[in-house]
């Protein structure tokens, strides 16, 4: 598949390549492609959480359809970096899958020339959560490709998609930026001190956006405070039973802040589309409609209630990580170096063998929690037992 011509040499420091922290070689293979080497139909970005794989993404959208292959500086860069771009297609979900029927209609749109004489781009942030049925509709598209649209999956690992899609697409593999890497990136673009920057890269273990978070709010510090002191804490089945609690309340707390806005807007759009008028309230197509936005706003909030929660089983297990460091004489530093204290006393307090089964007792949480669907609170107060100090 050949690109159209650029006039510029390939620089993969280019403007549109800025926030790919710790990511030469991907946007060095990026930017090849967008001036025309080695360019694709269809692209797999896989990498861990935080990585980058959605920037990675998006920047190669601005790329293709630049001008300049990624000034960073044009109106195609800018709108399609803010996904608003006519010829950008981002589909991304809050909710545990997407659904068949917005496969199909991207599918369908996918077909259409682009606006534009350069590409059209189907970007898919969470090709991992795709229905089996719809895969199977992405699959036909990306076999039978229309010659001016590419498709960029974006998914944790190529395990994650169907064997059939992935050997379809051209891999690229993000890698977690080191400490150093984040630190001077949330230095430059954010502005925060140093000390600051470094104690986000080390809490966000390589997560960009929770590093910027981190970084940049003190409510998201004070968060984190608070989990990752849940530890020490749990002396009793009280103790236990209290912090399942909390760390719920904590996670649905943050959910509300965050899908209240929305739901309001959604409803309101179907208050307007409706009108006033009583006899079209009472009508079973506005019934109807209430009951798919109510269905998919449950949804939404479940999904982002267990991400929050994950994101604080995540801070958990760096203590128990520290504490084994400390238990086996390791030189790697530690996560939480500002909780010295405590972590020397969990170590003190416990065996390596103890807190690797700590560790499992919280990846055993989250399995049960996502896969399947055991409710929060129940799996919490089961793993908050096994975490308990002796």
């Amino acid at each position: 598949m050949s690109a159209p011509p650029t006039a510029r040499l390939a620089d993969p420091a280019a403007p549109v390549w800025a926030n790919l922290v710790g990511q030469r070689s991907v946007a060095q293979t990026l930017d090849r492609a967008a001036r025309g080497h080695g360019m694709s139909h269809a692209w797999l970005f896989t990498g861990p959480p935080g990585s980058g794989r959605s920037n990675a993404a998006m920047a190669f959208a601005a790329a293709l359809l630049c001008e300049r292959a990624g000034c960073g500086e044009c109106q195609a860069c800018s709108t399609a970096l803010a996904g608003t771009h006519s010829d950008v297609s981002l589909t991304r979900t809050e909710t545990a899958q997407i659904a068949t029927d917005d496969m199909r209609e991207l599918v369908l749109r996918s077909a259409l020339a682009p606006v534009g004489h350069r590409w059209q781009v189907m970007v898919i942030e969470d090709a991992d959560r795709l229905h089996e049925r719809a895969a199977n509709a992405l699959l036909k598209a990306i076999e039978e490709p229309t010659r001016r649209t590419v498709w960029l999956l974006c998914a944790p690992t190529v395990e994650d998609v169907l064997p059939t899609i992935g050997s379809r697409c051209r891999k690229v593999v993000l890698s977690t930026p080191t400490e150093s890497e984040v630190a001077r990136h949330l230095v430059a673009s954010a502005g925060v001190a140093e000390g600051v920057a470094w104690f986000a890269a080390r809490a966000s273990q390589g997560h960009i956006g929770r590093a910027r978070a981190l970084a940049c709010d003190e409510g998201t510090r004070g968060r984190r405070r608070e989990v990752v002191s849940i530890p020490k804490g749990l002396t009793s089945l009280g103790a236990c039973m209290n912090a399942a609690a909390n760390l719920v309340d904590i996670a649905k707390t943050e959910t509300e802040a965050v899908v209240e806005a929305s739901d309001t807007r959604e409803k309101a759009d179907i208050e307007a589309t409706y009108g006033s008028d009583a006899k079209s309230r009472r009508s079973r197509t506005y019934q109807a409609a209430l009951r798919d936005l109510a269905h998919s706003q449950k949804q939404r909030a479940r999904r982002r209630t267990l991400d929050v929660i994950d994101r604080c089983l995540g801070d958990i297990l760096t203590i128990y990580r520290d504490a084994i460091t400390l238990q086996t004489g390791s030189r790697v530093a530690l996560v939480n170096e500002e909780m010295r204290a405590d972590v020397e006393e969990l170590a003190r307090r416990s065996t390596p063998e103890q807190n690797l089964r700590r560790i499992d007792a919280v990846f055993t949480a989250r399995e049960q929690m996502v896969e399947h669907t055991v409710p929060p609170l129940l799996a919490l107060e089961s793993m908050m037992v096994a975490l308990r100090l002796p």
